[in-house]
This record gives C-alpha cells, sequence and structure tokens, in this order.
C-alpha cells in the first residue's frame, strides 16, 4: 500500500480557490416563513452572473409551491454566501497540511451516513462529487439525494479550511512578523486534526492507519423507519441539489 509522508512537503502560498476540481461554493438554506421551513443543501458556481440566484429562487418556491415571500429570504441568504466566498477571492492562503480527515454525519430521508476518511487537500484535481457516487455505490445506497448531500459535506469542510487559511494570512501580513511561512492555529475542527496527525505519525510517518484502528474509518449505513424520520430532531435532515 502507498504511503504519503506528512514532513516532506513545505507550504506554498496560492491564490484562493476551492481546493477542488470544481471551484464551487457549498451553499447551506434555512428559510422560515409564516411557520413554513425551507431547508436546501447544494453548491454553486461563484462566476454565474447574479440573475441566476434570482430564478433559482423564483424556480424553487413555485416547484415547492410555497408562498412568494420566501424568494426574498432565499435570495439573502445565498447572496450572503457568495459575497463572503468572493470576498477571499485574489487572497493569498496557504496550507501547511496536506493530508485532513474530514468527517460525515447526516441523514437524508431514511438513510443515515456516518464515516470519516483522509483527504489530500492538495490535490486540486479531487471531485467531492465522484467521491461522494463511488460512496454509495460501495455502500449500496439507491437514495439519489444522498450522494449530493454527502458532497457538500465535504465541500463545506474543505472551504472552511481554505478560508481559516486566508484569514490566518491576513493576520500574517498585519502582524509584519517578517518573511517566514506564518504558523497559525485555527478554529476549523478538520484543521485542528490535521495538525495533529503529526502527533500520531511523527514527522516522518504515513496517513496509513494501524491494522487494529481501521474499525475507526468504516462507514456506517443505517436505514430508518418512516415512523421515526419526523420524531429524530437531533440528526440532520437536508435537501440536496446540484445548482
Amino acid at each position: 500500500m502507498k504511503t504519503v509522508s506528512l514532513g516532506a512537503a513545505r507550504p506554498t502560498a496560492v491564490k484562493f480557490r476551492m481546493p477542488t476540481r470544481d471551484n464551487l461554493v457549498p451553499i447551506r438554506v434555512d428559510v422560515e416563513v409564516d411557520g413554513q421551513r425551507y431547508r436546501d443543501a447544494f453548491t454553486w458556481n461563484p462566476r454565474d452572473p447574479d440573475s441566476e440566484i434570482i430564478s433559482f429562487a423564483k424556480r424553487t418556491a413555485k416547484d415547492l409551491k410555497l408562498p412568494a415571500s420566501f424568494v426574498p429570504q432565499m435570495l439573502h441568504s445565498i447572496q450572503g454566501q457568495l459575497a463572503e466566498f468572493r470576498s477571499y477571492e485574489g487572497e493569498e492562503m496557504q496550507i501547511r497540511e496536506k493530508i485532513v480527515p474530514l468527517k460525515i454525519d447526516l441523514r437524508i430521508n431514511n438513510t443515515v451516513v456516518r464515516d470519516q476518511f483522509l483527504w489530500d487537500i492538495g490535490n486540486l484535481d479531487s471531485d467531492p462529487e465522484e467521491f461522494a457516487r463511488t460512496l454509495c455505490e460501495d455502500l449500496n445506497i439507491t437514495d439519489p439525494e444522498v450522494g449530493p448531500a454527502i458532497a457538500v459535506s465535504i465541500r463545506e469542510q474543505l472551504y472552511e479550511i481554505a478560508s481559516q487559511s486566508v484569514s490566518a494570512m491576513r493576520e500574517a501580513k498585519v502582524s509584519k512578523k517578517g518573511r517566514r511561512a506564518p504558523e497559525f492555529a485555527s478554529n476549523s475542527k478538520a484543521m485542528n486534526n490535521s495538525l495533529d496527525l503529526f502527533k500520531y505519525f511523527g514527522s516522518k510517518g504515513s496517513v496509513v492507519r494501524k491494522r487494529k484502528e481501521w474499525y475507526l474509518y468504516e462507514p456506517v449505513v443505517e436505514a430508518i423507519a418512516n415512523e421515526e424520520v419526523g420524531g429524530n430532531d437531533a440528526t440532520e435532515e437536508i435537501n440536496s441539489r446540484n445548482a
């Protein structure tokens, strides 16, 4: 089995973008109007014109038979998240650890999926959507909404890592502490976990887990009976769509 060294690569500053093949923004909408609630998670191309957002919101409200009052709320949510993403564009980011652990813990309709795996954020050809499709095939998951939900969750975690890196670079420039690469502590759960990999493996370690710990990385899929779906508020429930 091929191993990857965690101590060889030196950090390099690059312009902000999602560390994936397609530079798509993970969007999560949760709007409630007059006792009705709309929740959705999907990806959006930041290069698409804002007129597409208006069309999407109107079409979604019409398809789901939601009152017209939902449209401005949806627009505000989507445009706000896109504006935040665009505020990072052109900025430098630097991610010291290439291998990070990601976690999936989702409930989509009657399916619960829990998994954790290692992701190479230095691979700009990675494809969360393809990974999610393959995972669903391997686990015999047939619900078509599960794959997109997994992909969005992966993108959200990668986006957090990238945005935290931009913030760290900004702080390093302001502090003017010299030319050395900035060392920073992030509030990102995924980034903190990546730092823990060095403690576990050491500077010349491998990303291959010990055999006795393989069970930690086994995916879990559970089916929920219809009568249980409405009563499990502690688990996330989302509808996913790729824009």
